[in-house]
């Protein structure tokens, strides 16, 4: 992994004031790969105690982001996204792997699975889909 280009990653969600109140960790930033992790905290609860689809969204829009942006250059929007809910989310984290499906100059086609973990056991809660563009 290069090590500038993580710390680039670190800085940019260091900057996203919404990413530091949820308690949201860059653990992976490479070209065409990124993992953000989230610790899941009772506030992210629905009512059956689920894990909000708000929570499990944002974390998915920024994993793609994250992805899109390592092979674009870090200042990136989201074009679009389509997210498909699979699980309830629940237990002690939840994980979001992104890689880069395609890109271009103007656009990266990107995909994120989010994973929630309990006592180290990983279920895939979440799929999606989306296309990330240079800003």
């Amino acid at each position: 992994m290069s090590n500038d280009l993580f710390a680039v990653g670190q800085a940019a969600l260091a900057a996203q004031a919404f990413s530091v109140l949820l308690g949201t960790q860059l653990t992976i930033f490479e070209p065409g790969h990124a993992e953000l992790v989230l610790p899941i905290k009772p506030a992210f609860a629905q009512q059956a105690g689920f894990v909000h689809g708000g929570v499990i969204s944002y974390l998915a829009d920024n994993a793609l982001s994250f992805v899109g942006g390592s092979v674009l250059g870090v200042d990136v929007l989201s074009a679009e996204f389509k997210l498909n809910f699979l699980k309830p989310g629940q237990g002690d984290r939840l994980i979001a792997r992104a890689t880069v499906i395609a890109s271009s100059r103007r656009q990266a086609v990107c995909r994120c699975d989010i994973f929630a973990e309990r006592d180290g056991q990983e279920h895939l809660c979440a799929t999606a889909l989306g296309t990330i563009m240079p800003r």
